[in-house]
């Protein structure tokens, strides 16, 4: 049975620092890609960045490139979303979803929900100004 757990998430101020946590469970990170997504209320659910772990490949909204960064921990299987210069408008719930397969040079990059077979249940985070 495939589970994805988020965790890191809290309320911050603008211009501070999170790092959200996607552990996995019954699927190897090291053969799928992994997604991270967030929902603010009443907006949809919008891409924020993805990675394949086995090329080490990642990708990432326009809205938050150069301030998040997702890496992975192979012995954990766990990814990270670590999120610097928080800003009020990153204040959403986040999701890490998966799909099997891996990006290479010139992949077409995965960023829509339908996408993705596998999702966490989401963490909060809220940014104050």
């Amino acid at each position: 049975q495939v589970q994805l757990v988020e965790s890191g998430g809290g309320s911050v101020q603008a211009e501070d620092s999170l790092r959200l946590s996607c552990a996995a469970s019954g699927l190897p990170f090291s053969r799928y890609i992994v997604g991270w997504f967030r929902q603010a209320p009443g907006k949809e659910r919008e891409f924020v960045g993805t990675i394949s772990w086995s090329s080490e490949t990642t990708y990432y909204a326009d809205s938050v490139k150069g301030r998040f960064t997702i890496s992975g921990d192979n012995a954990k299987n766990t990814v990270y979303l670590q999120m610097n210069s928080l800003k009020p408008e990153d204040t959403a719930v986040y999701y890490c979803a998966a799909r099997e397969g891996t990006y290479s040079s010139g992949s077409y990059y995965y960023t829509k929900n339908y996408q993705y077979a596998y999702w966490g249940q989401g963490t909060q985070v809220t940014v104050s100004s």
